[in-house]
């Protein structure tokens, strides 16, 4: 998720039912990690942020605090009345742990390992379409401790000078990143299905040819990819990691440790937490991660600068290029800014632009103020839009509750729900990069 507070108490690994790593979670709370509703007003939310309670989102009304009963009567404790919400964790098919391929977890969702041979049968299969590139590493690589090349896809009809890695290459472009918050799983299968629709479908489907004729399509499936390795260790109950895995900091232990990369970002970085151990603790210094540099590395290399340094500075009419980081959860499409309540200076294009994409997937369109109340610093979005002029806006995928709510959703939603809703959204993406803000 891009903008809810989401700072934690950390779960011990033995405080999980033996039910749930079974996965056959309980509908009550009691040892599991579950959604507690509290009643609180925006400035007691921002207590119990700063108390080091995971809210994982909040409204007009309450805060929603992930945690045991342990953590439900610390809030008590605090004069707090929580109330059970809903699971974390969601029910699994019957035997689902030995009916799904070894690299994937959690009734189907896949591992890094998996999206990495994915990248590579398709640019095998089809290599008039698809061009894969290492774009940087991620923390463990980089100290030698096992880890990943962070990779990403390009994908049009090839050219002469296009899916290269250059400004001025001939057709516009639309990046799709996802699983920068390794817990956030839905998004990771998006960017999949998303890769699959116009490879596979470039020679039957008049959408994707159209698509890949005129536009180059970047996906950055893997965003996060050592904090993905750590939700995925947990089986059938997933870590709840949210930041990647650099633990050189602050003493944190558990899924406290690492650093937020969608904080960590050079652009207006700052204004978050500087606390190790929160969840959107924003790192030492701006960029420091390999992540956030393989990013924005990426970003500079594909995109032009195409609009001022000041915050003021619209992107002109003229400009090229979108860019969605899918996040979950609240069915909302966020605008920038997100490092001031002010509103970006292409606001009124940016609501056209935005009004497109729900038109799929219903989603509320609004700035920060407009959907989760207060500001992110550091954030891709706010880089590439505000660095390089990209039409760039967040998806938070996937309502607060139920089978399909949360973080944690029932794979099968992905299928059933995420991908009708956001497959036509991604398409107007894509037709949009020549002209965005001309919608």
């Amino acid at each position: 998720m891009k903008s809810r507070p989401l700072f934690r108490i950390a779960l011990a690994a033995g405080l999980l039912l033996s039910g749930v790593l079974a996965g056959t979670a309980s509908a009550q709370p009691g040892t599991t990690p579950v959604y507690w509703r509290v009643p609180a007003n925006g400035a007691q939310v921002a207590e119990l942020a700063k108390a080091g309670f995971d809210v994982g989102e909040s409204d007009s009304g309450a805060a929603y605090v992930i945690g045991d009963e342990g953590v439900a009567g610390q809030l008590r404790a605090l004069g707090y009345q929580p109330e059970f919400f809903d699971t974390v964790y969601k029910d699994l098919p019957a035997a689902s742990a030995n009916s799904v391929a070894a690299d994937t977890f959690y009734g189907g969702y896949r591992t890094v390992a998996a999206h990495e041979a994915h990248l590579a049968q398709v640019a095998a299969a089809h290599p008039d379409l698809a061009t894969e590139y290492t774009i940087g590493q991620s923390w463990k690589k980089t100290k030698g401790q096992g880890g990943h090349d962070m990779q990403a896809i390009c994908l049009t009809k090839k050219q002469a000078g296009d899916c290269t890695l250059s400004t001025t290459s001939p057709k516009p472009k639309f990046v799709l990143m996802a699983q920068i918050h390794a817990r956030e799983l839905s998004t990771g299968e998006l960017a999949w299905r998303w890769i699959d629709y116009l490879a596979d479908g470039y020679a039957t489907d008049a959408t994707a040819k159209s698509i890949l004729d005129t536009t180059e399509v970047w996906v950055i499936p893997m965003a996060n990819p050592d904090g993905v390795d750590i939700v995925a260790s947990g089986g059938n109950s997933p870590k709840l990691q949210r930041k990647n895995a650099d633990n050189s900091r602050g003493g944190c232990s558990g899924t406290d440790i690492g650093i937020d990369v969608n904080r960590n970002s050079t652009f207006r970085w700052g204004g978050d937490s500087n606390s190790p151990c929160d969840e959107t603790y924003q790192g030492a210094s701006a960029g420091s991660e390999p992540e956030a540099k393989a990013l924005e590395g990426l970003f500079r290399k594909i995109y032009p600068v195409q609009r001022g340094t000041g915050d003021n500075d619209p992107a002109p009419t003229t400009a090229r290029g979108t860019m969605i980081t899918l996040h979950s959860y609240g069915n909302d499409i966020i605008i920038p800014w997100g490092f001031t309540q002010s509103k970006a200076p292409n606001d009124a294009q940016y609501r056209k632009l935005g009004a497109k994409y729900a038109a799929s997937n219903g989603y509320l369109v609004g700035t920060n103020a407009e959907t989760v109340g207060y500001d992110t610093s550091g954030t891709t979005d706010d880089f590439t839009y505000g660095a390089l002029g990209v039409a760039s806006v967040t998806f938070e995928v996937g309502s607060s509750s139920g089978t399909c709510g949360g973080f944690l959703p029932k794979y099968t939603c992905v299928d059933s729900t995420f991908w009708p809703k956001n497959k036509d959204s991604f398409i107007a993406a894509a037709k949009a990069a020549a002209a965005p803000y001309q919608q």
